[in-house]
């Protein structure tokens, strides 16, 4: 008896060889119609056609960025042959030019305005230089001119023709040179090093005063004069049984101190000289020009130190 299972399994394969060989004989046909067609299509096909439709559509997509079919390419001509000539040639593609440079724009006007101040500035700067070292210069002729005077006069230590009145019967006088000094101040190294001070100073002693008695409000306007003067004094007063003070006796020392100093002025280009005692009782100010500070000028500021005779304030004024 036979077994289905088996008899299944033979029928299945059965099947599928014929399926199979079913297919192999399709295949084959549709190769050999291909092979068919293709040989037909060899002995129609044109080669000079082709070979000129792909020039065409060389010439056509040739070029970057190019894709004007309008546009005539020159045929390479065969050996011999003269070459046709162009209807039209094409050019590379044009590049934008570069933008010029705006003569009257925003950043041009900043341009020329800082290089303006820039140039001010430089100016500036070189004016203020010259200015300092001008400065400098009169300050260090003055110091020295005043160290050796000073030394000279130390020794010789002449009498000073100069009264100094006080009050109205009271006056400084019979004045003799007891001893003087003079030094210098500069700047810092970091500010330039430059001479911005030059002091020059001494003590005269003449004759004993008589003492000098103040009433009233008077003594205190007399005691604020000496401080002012710097005058050494001493002072008795009177006082009333409340304790108010009526009437004071003045002993004032004859002995008179004199300065002079000589400041840069940087910012404006001068020299201050600063006077105390020096021809009358109290301060006097002279602003002198750089250039005026020369030999002449320190000859007649000494005359005027020693009482003489002088020019020194008419030369002072010089520009």
């Amino acid at each position: 008896m036979s077994n289905p299972e088996n008899s299944d399994k033979t029928s299945s394969i059965q099947e599928a060889i014929r399926a199979k060989r079913e297919r192999k004989t399709s295949l084959i046909d549709d190769i050999e119609a291909l092979e068919a067609s293709l040989l037909a299509d060899i002995e129609a096909f044109d080669l000079d056609a082709a070979e000129r439709r792909a020039q065409r559509e060389l010439s056509v997509q040739s070029g970057a960025g190019m894709s004007d079919a309008s546009l005539v390419f020159p045929e390479i001509a065969a050996s011999g042959a003269t070459p046709r000539p162009l209807k039209s040639q094409a050019s590379a593609p044009e590049v934008p030019p570069e933008r010029p440079v705006e003569t009257g724009g925003l950043l041009d006007q900043l341009r020329r305005q800082a290089e303006i101040r820039r140039r001010e500035e430089h100016s500036a700067l070189a004016e203020r230089t010259a200015t300092n070292e001008a400065i400098d210069r009169a300050l260090k002729h003055a110091f020295f001119f005043l160290h050796e005077f000073v030394q000279q006069v130390n020794i010789v230590k002449p009498a000073i023709p100069r009264d100094y009145p006080l009050l109205e019967k009271y006056t400084l006088s019979a004045l003799s040179w007891q001893e003087g000094f003079a030094d210098y101040r500069t700047q810092s190294q970091s500010a330039g090093a430059l001479v911005e001070l030059v002091s020059f100073s001494y003590r005269l002693v003449g004759a004993a005063l008589p003492p000098i008695e103040r009433d009233g409000p008077a003594v205190e306007r007399f005691r604020a004069m000496l401080f002012e003067f710097g005058l050494p004094f001493t002072c008795k007063e009177f006082k009333n049984e409340r304790s108010y003070v009526e009437s004071a006796e003045f002993q004032v020392s004859s002995e008179l101190s004199v300065s002079a100093r000589w400041r840069a002025d940087f910012a404006k280009g001068m020299l201050t000289l600063e006077t105390r005692n020096l021809e009358r009782l109290g301060s006097v100010i002279y602003h002198i020009v750089p250039t005026s500070i020369d030999q002449l000028l320190l000859d007649e500021f000494g005359r005027l130190v020693l009482g003489q005779p002088s020019r020194f304030r008419e030369l002072a004024k010089r520009t």
